[in-house]
């Protein structure tokens, strides 16, 4: 997945990230300015070294999902691996600091500020003297203007994927000279600093065409510290060379190599030494960890990148130990800016011939012994992700059509223990996410659950009954093909593993499952307990009280029961039924490998749910179908995926959260809001926030959008994603980058003796 603020936001808007892991907090009271808001829940775990410490020369070899079909970062089938050219080979006026922030990038600017609100917002940029495009000419106004006409969705010709922002440009200048950009808006436009980053050439730009085609699967004119070499599609490879134009600080590296590597095939392809770095799933990261000589969680074993004796060597070199040592630089890279990678032929050579002489089980661990011993070169980075997951509640239709329901839902849940589920085996903090809209560490976060109200079974149980659903009611019993209570689907098109038909409805086994008799282990983790005081001293702002206004006064309204609703006894001991029907709801899976932590807190799930007498269906089905089939078409009722957080979350996540229209045709138009729940406020507080030029104003606005959206009960942030990256020891500056943006310069295999600054995250 993409680090930085240009690859979220390209990625936001093409797709939902799935939780699967590959298909793509503290309190409950606002943050101030003086808490922990304002850091990350976790740190970056990047093994950071100093310029000095790092070689010259060497080749990353660096694992994407696949080769980007366009290096258009603003079309539609843009992807991660395109935000990851983009950043290494385009000007960014900004980028993300370690707490997801906003910063300007000095490369290419001194400096952009709003130099006038009256009559018409406008921002004057002035940029680095010694910026260039790679043919040799400034960068200037006349990129700026040529990206803003293209993406003004003003002129249909151009295939753009979005336009926000630069459709409240009304122009664009050059100021008192070649180095000054004036920028000029129609409408007030808060999130200035999202627009031209990344900042394409006008030779891409300047007309349909180029922008079109031209920018594909070649980008001749660049401005980063490197450049695009060559993109082969069979071989499944980008190839990004040093720009020798670049005027900032030269770059470590002589090559960075994207290599196309699914995500269950990494281990496989870090031991054979095809790859030097790649984010991992936790059961590839448990297998290093191992290789390593370490045991129990991940905590500390994420690799610091702490230098091995030896690394900084040429792959193949013995250190006095007489192991082999991790990738380093040949001395070969000074004069062709590629390392050598070679092999010790001899023991290549041998190790053919036993497997030659070996086969069935004896060869297969063999096989396996040696991948593992090869793994040892490796170590684990580790941060959260810049993204969270989410339960998703489908409210176009059937139960969760009703918001007694899908608040019934929620306070269900033990958040926390959901969290735990997936971050505490990692050593990572187990923290649940408290806003739709950011993360811990960035401006507008403040947790604003409140506004839906924590855990509470007895009260979840009450408003079912408020909305109808009583225990031991009348159930008409139905055909095969008729559906229980809940949404319209599609059979689910499922695995073909054997003994397993993809579906089964929890409740109707009578057998509790593995994660119901972890959850029964210690019942005290689930009376409610952590569920958090609203009241907090110190925090005055109107704004920062926004989820915690609605607890004082009982929740938001309709948020809670009616004063002296009876939770039904029994609802727990059978499943709740209405008008005939048992109260079931569908809950769509993924079925893939790589999907394990996210089908554990489905589990974990199903059994909360069950306790308040609602069953769920649980359908596996292909990570093929999983988005387009069943989460965008809306063939389900509860589902699991994530969404990136955004620096520009007034932007951003406006299309995700919106109240649905009726279109033209009849249909919904629904833009990313999966969950067809929305409000006319929030869409109001989005509009607010995005005219105002007050940035307190904005965080205000943002966080009481927030609170609606908890409110409203269409979608329920769980945990923050765990990033786990595999990363060839003694690469520094290199890893699990978290909010940061990487600095591609920077990055380089360490010299030898050298030692990179201990990791954060061995400490927790």
């Amino acid at each position: 997945m993409s680090h930085d603020g240009v690859g979220l936001r390209a990625v936001m808007r093409s797709a939902a990230f799935l939780t699967a892991g590959v298909l793509a907090v503290p309190l409950l009271s606002a943050c101030s300015a003086d808490d922990e808001g304002d850091r990350p829940a976790a740190a970056q775990d990047i093994a950071p070294a100093s310029r000095d410490q790092v070689a010259d020369g060497g080749t990353l070899r660096w694992a994407v999902d696949a080769v980007p079909e366009t290096l258009n970062a603003f079309q539609a089938d843009a992807d991660a691996a395109t935000s990851r050219v983009a950043g290494a080979v385009l000007p960014s006026m900004y980028r993300l600091d370690a707490n997801g922030r906003p910063q300007i990038n000095p490369a290419y600017l001194e400096s952009a500020k709003v130099v006038g609100t009256e009559p018409k917002q406008v921002v004057l940029y002035k940029l680095n003297q010694q910026a260039v495009w790679s043919d040799g000419r400034e960068i200037g106004a006349a990129d700026f203007a040529a990206q803003w006409r293209a993406l003004s969705g003003k002129d249909s010709a151009y295939w753009t994927a979005r336009n926000a922002g630069y459709d409240r440009i009304e122009k664009i200048e050059r100021g008192k000279n070649n180095l000054e950009v004036r920028v000029t808006f129609a409408r007030p436009y808060a999130d200035w600093k999202s627009l031209f980053s990344p900042l394409y050439p006008k030779s891409v730009m300047g007309t349909a065409d180029s922008f079109n085609d031209g920018a594909r699967r070649k980008l001749k004119v660049s401005a980063g510290p490197f450049a695009v070499k060559k993109v082969d599609v069979k071989g499944g490879q980008v190839q990004l060379t040093r720009n020798p134009r670049w005027w900032g600080s030269p770059t470590k590296l002589s090559e960075i190599d994207l290599v196309a590597v699914a995500r269950d095939k990494r281990a496989t392809a870090l031991a054979a030494d095809e790859l030097d770095m790649a984010e991992i799933d936790p059961a590839d990261a448990e297998r290093i960890t191992a290789a390593r000589g370490r045991s129990g969680p991940l905590k500390g074993a994420s690799a610091t990148g702490t230098q091995s004796p030896g690394a900084g060597r040429d792959k193949g070199e013995k250190d006095d130990s007489g192991e082999k040592t991790g990738k380093g630089k040949d001395e070969k890279a000074r004069d062709d800016g590629k390392s050598k990678r070679e092999s010790d032929s001899d023991s290549d050579e041998s190790s053919d011939g036993d497997e030659k002489d070996t086969s069935g089980a004896e060869g297969s661990k063999a096989k396996a012994a040696d991948q593992q011993a090869a793994l040892s070169a490796f170590v684990v980075r580790k941060s959260l992700e810049p993204a969270y997951t989410q339960l998703a509640l489908n409210g176009s239709e059937g139960p969760l059509a009703d918001e007694r329901v899908r608040r019934a839902v929620a306070r269900a849940l033990d958040r926390k223990e959901l969290a735990k589920v997936v971050l505490k085996p990692l050593g990572l903090p187990a923290e649940p996410v408290g806003s739709h809209l950011a993360l811990i560490g960035q401006a507008a976060y403040s947790d604003n659950s409140g506004a839906l109200g924590g855990q509470d079974t007895a009260e979840a149980r009450a408003l079912l009954a408020d909305a109808g659903w009583v225990p031991g009611g009348p159930v008409t019993e139905q055909k095969k093909t008729e559906k229980a209570a809940g949404s319209k689907g599609k059979k689910a098109d499922t695995d073909d593993s054997p003994g397993d038909d993809g579906t089964y409805i929890v409740g109707e086994d009578n057998k509790p499952s593995e994660a119901d008799r972890d959850l029964r282990k210690d019942p005290k983790d689930h009376t409610g307990a952590h569920e958090r005081t609203s009241a907090q001293s110190g925090i005055q702002a109107d704004e920062q009280q926004a989820g915690k206004q609605y607890a004082k006064q009982g929740g938001a309204q309709g948020a809670y029961a009616p004063k002296g609703t009876a939770a039904p006894a029994g609802a727990a001991s059978g499943a709740l039924a209405k008008d005939g029907k048992p109260l079931t709801l569908r809950f769509v899976l993924p079925s893939g490998q790589g999907s394990e932590s996210l089908r554990a807190v489905a589990d974990r799930i199903a059994q909360m749910l069950q306790r308040i007498g609602i069953r769920t269906d649980i359908s596996k089905v292909s990570d093929a179908s999983y988005f387009k089939d069943h989460i965008a078409s809306g063939q389900y009722d509860l589902a699991l995926y994530s969404w990136p957080g955004s620096a520009y979350p007034a932007t951003d996540a406006r299309p995700i959260y919106s109240k649905p229209v009726p279109a033209a045709d009849g249909s919904l138009s629904v833009e990313q809001n999966y969950t067809r729940v929305g409000t006319d406020q929030v869409d109001q507080l989005f509009d607010q926030a995005l005219s105002t030029l007050d940035e307190g104003e904005e965080r205000s606005l943002v966080r009481k959008a927030d609170a609606r959206i908890w409110a409203a009960a269409g979608s329920i942030p769980l945990y923050q994603r765990p990033q786990l990256t595999a990363v060839r020891t003694g690469l520094a500056n290199a890893g699990a980058f978290g909010f940061q943006t990487p600095v591609y310069e920077d990055m380089g295999f360490l010299k030898k003796g050298a030692h990179p600054v201990a990791s954060p995250s061995k400490t927790g």
